[in-house]
């Protein structure tokens, strides 16, 4: 077997970034302690202020529960933007190579598979209380799921490939839809009056929903490639406005617009997939006259 001499170090340390925010997300959730009776099992209600992050980061307080999921949530986007700069750094600098390749992978499944699966855990202290066993078995579903689409992903690419789709839903979009669940969350709990019925549906459907992401990653349906298909190469003016105040709600209220960017993204595929299933399968049995 050859032997490693050379290694690519600035597209490498952009890839070991991505895994220490993966990592930290990983401790900052494990700092919220696990309900022990029944009065523990609802979490503190937020302080922080999502739009404000650089004060809250000075403001942070390691015991609450709020914050250390809020900034859990906030280093699993942070490993996304790490993730993908990585390989664009390497394709400009030409030092893409398979060692580059596989520890991409490796450091995915860790922020993109075991964090968000970790921090699903934590923002459901009424689930996992009433249901320890079944909580985990979800979470560790999602975390082989997320390595089972990784694997395949390695296998399967080509590098004649143009890179415009995706088999499955990609592993950091699938994180991206459980850290901005987390976000969503406690901004709108945040409102008394509205935290009883939003502790009430994540409780219930968070779990439900990280079941439907594990399904999507290892599925066949195709998902399109953001940068490839909207942001990379020649584009009409009109899309680059287009582009320009859809970032708008992004920079402004990241807490909501995070969130509904993600769960766009996850649904709207398998909603279009199986429409056009049906379509064919109707126009398949249409009587021809």
């Amino acid at each position: 077997m050859p032997r490693i001499r050379t290694i690519a170090v600035f597209p490498t340390m952009f890839t070991l970034a991505n895994l220490a925010c993966g990592f930290f997300a990983i401790v900052v959730a494990a700092r919220v302690v696990a309900p022990t009776e029944a009065s523990d099992k609802t979490p503190a209600t937020a302080s922080i202020n999502i739009s404000d992050l650089a004060n809250d980061l000075r403001q942070f307080d390691r015991s609450d529960p709020t914050q250390n999921i809020l900034l859990s949530s906030w280093l699993i986007f942070v490993a996304m933007v790490f993730d993908a700069l990585d390989g664009r750094v390497a394709r400009i600098a030409r030092q893409t190579s398979d060692f580059g390749a596989e520890l991409d992978s490796l450091c995915d499944l860790v922020s993109f598979g075991v964090a968000p699966a970790f921090l699903m855990v934590k923002m459901c202290p009424v689930f996992t209380y009433e249901h320890r066993n079944v909580v985990w078995i979800i979470a560790a579903t999602f975390t082989m799921c997320a390595a089972l689409r990784l694997a395949r992903f390695n296998v399967e690419e080509d590098d004649n490939d143009d890179h415009q789709w995706f088999s499955g839903l990609p592993t950091p979009a699938g994180a991206a839809a459980i850290a901005g669940f987390a976000l969503l969350f406690y901004k709108v709990r945040s409102a008394p009056e509205q935290r009883q019925m939003v502790d009430e549906f994540v409780q219930l459907g968070l779990p439900l929903f990280v079941v439907v992401l594990s399904l999507l990653m290892v599925s066949r349906i195709p998902y399109p490639h953001p940068v490839n298909q909207f942001i990379r190469g020649q584009r009409s003016f009109g899309h680059l406005v287009a582009i320009i105040f859809a970032s708008i709600p992004v920079l402004v209220v990241p807490g909501y617009s995070l969130p509904m960017l993600a769960a766009v993204y996850v649904l709207a595929p398998p909603v279009v997939f199986f429409w056009q299933r049906i379509q064919q399968r109707r126009t398949k049995h249409e009587p021809i006259f």
